[in-house]
């Protein structure tokens, strides 16, 4: 208590000395500190000097020359730093009309109205960018864009593929949908001209419709001319339409990590076994050695030729220390779905990806991935469309041998085709192929198969992913359609052996073989004789 009361008595002189020592460093520290007088320096004339005006007014025109310098200096380098903003701004003015930057259309919900002013302005502005009011300079024939015309009935397309035909009625819903809304969209227009007030004029009907034609710029829009009957026979009422795409808008950002992902190939085979070791060949590079996440199911039928397809996939497992395979046996007649079924209601372990392949089947790593990628148990499954190879002896019958097989595997049109009409090469997850309920089993032999459980997905809520893949391709072999075939499963099986042949040019070359080698023979006399 005693030392307390005495800390409190003396805090107010300590304080004070501080304050005292501060005093006395400062005053230490400005007579230190203080400049000494230059004898260089300019000494001003004394008040009393007889030159004192004199002095004053040489050192006032000394400063205001200084100053005046500094001034000049100052407006040289505004002047420069003006024509370098000049130069950049011209710089940027000819970048944004070479690449025009898109409107800031984001949604601000802060401002709903400056956002919707936005996104309308920007709308109009891809009709202005799009060849609607105008021509645009093409590089080459193949840049133009060409147009479709429709009726109320039909459609006539260029871009055909092997399932659509050149004149046909509109088989997706979206595509029927979007014409149907344009010719009635088109009709109102008519029958709710601008700017007539209240004169009488034609009531028009979708049966006024004579034709449209339409066309899609894919970063710009679709314009639509559509064409309907005048009042008077020879005249005509035209109306244009543009529907604008909008604007890109990020959906997702996620990471997918594919790393222990594991594939089940699943492979039914009878007999050929000859073509099961190019598979297996294919199996080891590709599945084994550069993917290493796979695991391989066969469904044999039977026991023709069995020991020694056995035997292939033996010699791969040793040579290779690859344990990840299943064999399984059935003693019945070679039913494609019920293997693939039998094979994958056999799998034991995790939820897994299914890849039902064939024998004659050729895949890449790169397409492995793209299985994983394209599934997603309970929302994707994956139908990727194919490269068909053409008849290599056909293909390549003018060369002096046939290419090895890594040679053959080129995406051309000499070389073969998208098989957009094929669905048995899938990928999904096991738990979506077990809910949807699998193959069906009724279903023999060849054909049919793949397109009951692919309308089986398309029916269900799973996203059905269908697009090209550079990395699958489907080896030509000459393909056999037996009698005891259903006539519908026959007619599948033909059509599919006359597609994989040749090319349309390729065919037209056999078909016309003798009229040119007649013309060759007759070009060889004709040089003979001059």
């Amino acid at each position: 208590m005693m030392l307390r009361r005495g800390f409190i008595l003396f805090l107010p002189r300590l304080v004070g000395l501080v304050v005292v020592a501060c005093c006395l460093v400062s005053i230490i520290y400005m007579l230190a500190c203080t400049p000494k007088g230059d004898t260089q320096q300019l000494a001003l004339p004394r008040v009393h000097s007889p030159t004192v005006k004199e002095g004053y007014e040489a050192v006032l025109q000394d400063r205001d020359e200084q100053q005046h310098n500094y001034i000049i200096s100052l407006k040289k380098q505004i002047a420069q730093l003006k024509a370098e903003l000049q130069g950049r701004s011209e710089q940027l003015k000819n970048i944004q009309d070479q690449n025009p930057a898109p409107l800031d259309i984001r949604l601000d919900h802060s401002n709903p109205e400056k956002a919707q002013a936005n996104l309308v302005a920007f709308l109009r502005s891809q009709i202005d960018k799009a060849e609607v009011h105008s021509g645009v300079k093409l590089s080459t024939e193949y840049a133009a864009v060409p147009f479709e015309s429709f009726t109320l009935q039909k459609v006539y397309q260029l871009e055909t593929g092997l399932t659509r035909h050149p004149e046909e009625k509109p088989v997706r819903k979206d595509k029927r949908d979007e014409l149907i809304e344009v010719v009635e969209l088109a009709v109102g227009s008519l029958n709710n001209p601008e700017g007539d007030g209240i004169a009488k004029h034609h009531l028009y009907t979708a049966s006024d419709f004579v034709e449209g034609i339409y066309r899609t710029e894919k970063d710009k829009g679709t314009l639509y001319e559509l064409t309907f009957k005048g009042d008077a026979k020879h005249q005509f009422k035209k109306i244009v339409l543009f529907r604008p795409f909008g604007p890109v808008m990020k959906v997702k950002n996620e990471d997918v990590n594919v790393a222990d992902t594991l594939i089940n190939v699943i492979v039914p085979l009878a007999k050929r076994a000859s073509k099961f070791r190019q598979f297996m060949q294919n199996f080891r590079e590709m599945g084994i050695q550069q993917d290493g996440r796979i695991h391989l199911t066969v469904v044999y039928f039977g026991k023709e030729q069995i020991n020694e397809v056995k035997s292939i996939l033996e010699n791969t497992s040793r040579s290779t220390n690859f344990k990840n395979f299943t064999f399984i046996q059935l003693n019945e007649e070679f039913s494609r779905g019920k293997g693939l079924d039998v094979g994958a209601r056999f799998w034991k372990g995790g939820n897994v990806v299914l890849f039902f392949c064939d024998v004659d089947i050729y895949f890449t790593a790169e397409f492995l991935n793209s299985c994983r990628l394209n599934t997603h148990p309970g929302k994707k499954v994956f139908y990727p469309v194919l490269f068909s190879q053409y008849n290599p002896s056909i293909i390549y019958g003018h060369h002096d041998s046939i290419p090895p097989l890594q040679q053959q595997l080129v995406i051309k049109k000499e070389t073969g085709f998208w098989r957009d009409f094929g669905f048995g090469m899938t990928c999904q997850y096991r738990s979506d192929f077990i809910n949807i309920g699998g193959f069906d089993l009724d279903i023999k032999g060849w054909g049919g198969e793949d397109v009951h459980l692919y309308r089986k997905y398309l029916h269900s809520n799973l996203i059905v992913i269908r697009t090209p893949v550079r990395g699958l391709f489907h080896l030509w072999h000459e393909k056999q359609c037996p009698d005891e075939l259903t006539p519908e499963q026959y007619k599948m099986c033909m059509q599919s052996k006359a597609m994989n042949e040749a090319s349309h040019g390729q065919l037209g070359m056999l078909v016309f073989k003798q009229e040119i080698e007649t013309h060759l023979q007759r070009q060889k006399l004709r040089s003979k004789k001059t």
